[in-house]
């Protein structure tokens, strides 16, 4: 198979040859992987438009192609920046590595909303990434338009978490109106990816804690689920071949049906900490590609490389039988995994992901 049909054969709940696979990284990540395959390249593919070499060198099944609000993270190397939404960042150390956080938000004041400024995403030149990794690459690869962190996270990027929980629930006509504001931007970026061809498209908001969600479902059903279905409405109007992903850590559980009846065809990241993705590939697993699912918090930074390895045997055994699953881990890969966790990963996904599943 290429990658792009063992792909594809995945999300329509068939059985390819072995499971798809990905992972992404922060950027001290994705260096020091270049640097242990000899590679020197300075384009790491962490939330750029066009990717780098470690998809490739890595043998992803699918190429991401970046942009909108989440291509604000690491995007300059000064201690101090502002990105094109007015957000200011800023570096900060720990103990094994480095992160940038949010230190402004440009909406704080923001009174009324259909005078806020946002970037212009009818500009041509901003999907000459994705047109590039589609003529490249699209015969052999899945092509997906990642446009993350897509309407509740920028709303308090822009106005601040604490000032958005407060607009959601005591100033509700504001919140809406400025939430049909916002849409402007993903509606636009959307169509262009969807008439460029890509095979997903990849919204996500995160709605979930460790344990429970951060709004009340009734609020996610009031404010966003009709606005993610008019969006998916729209590009499968377009395409009805494309494909819908949609990005929340932690544990949604309450708000999957509410994604599934809109349309939704894949769900990231499936954090096992957070939500069983034995569970989840049980109750929704007749809907849902599950795409993830391989624990970030504990496994892969501190297990060994075997425990690893058993973690994705536990996956393929229990979410991966009738297709449906996409391989990776639950989030970026960071700074403290140990590369020889890393590499086990990919060594047990290749070797153990084969079809059929062993018992």
């Amino acid at each position: 198979m290429t990658h792009r049909e063992r792909l594809l054969t995945a999300i329509n709940h068939q059985e390819p040859d072995r499971v798809p696979i990905c992972a992404w990284y922060t950027p001290e990540a994705e260096r020091r992987m270049l640097r242990h395959l000899g590679v020197t390249s300075g384009a790491t593919e962490t939330y750029k438009a066009a990717g780098g070499p470690l998809p490739l060198l890595m043998d992803h099944d699918f190429l991401i192609s970046w942009m909108g609000p989440c291509t604000g993270y690491y995007s300059s190397s000064e201690e101090e920046y502002t990105d094109e939404w007015g957000i200011g960042w800023k570096w900060f150390q720990n103990p094994s590595g480095a992160y940038t956080e949010m230190v402004r938000h440009p909406f704080a004041d923001l009174k009324d909303p259909e005078n806020a400024p946002l970037p212009d995403f009818s500009l041509p030149g901003r999907y000459e990434g994705v047109r590039s990794l589609i003529r490249d690459y699209g015969r052999e690869y899945g092509i997906m338009g990642g446009v993350a962190c897509t309407l509740f996270e920028l709303s308090w990027y822009l106005r601040g978490l604490t000032q958005v929980l407060i607009d959601i629930r005591s100033d509700q006509d504001f919140y809406d109106v400025y939430l049909s504001r916002l849409m402007r931007w993903i509606e636009v970026a959307g169509r262009n990816l969807v008439e460029a061809g890509v095979d997903i498209v990849w919204i996500g908001d995160d709605f979930g804690m460790q344990n429970r969600m951060i709004i009340a479902p009734e609020l996610f059903r009031k404010f966003f689920k009709p606005r993610y279905a008019a969006l998916f409405a729209e590009w499968k109007r377009i395409n009805p071949e494309v494909k819908i992903a949609f990005h929340s850590d932690g544990n949604i559980y309450p708000i999957i049906p509410d994604l599934i009846e809109i349309g939704l065809d894949i769900l990231n990241p499936v954090q096992p900490k957070s939500m069983d993705p034995a569970r989840v590939k049980r109750d929704f697993g007749g809907h849902l590609t599950l795409w993830g699912t391989v624990d970030i918090q504990e496994v892969l930074p501190f297990g060994t490389p075997e425990d690893v390895r058993n973690e994705v045997r536990l996956r393929m055994r229990t979410a991966g039988k009738g297709g449906g699953l996409i391989l990776a881990p639950a989030h970026n890969i960071q700074a403290e995994v140990p590369t020889a966790n890393i590499l086990a990963f990919y060594d047990a996904a290749r070797c153990d992901g084969r079809y059929p599943v062993a018992e």
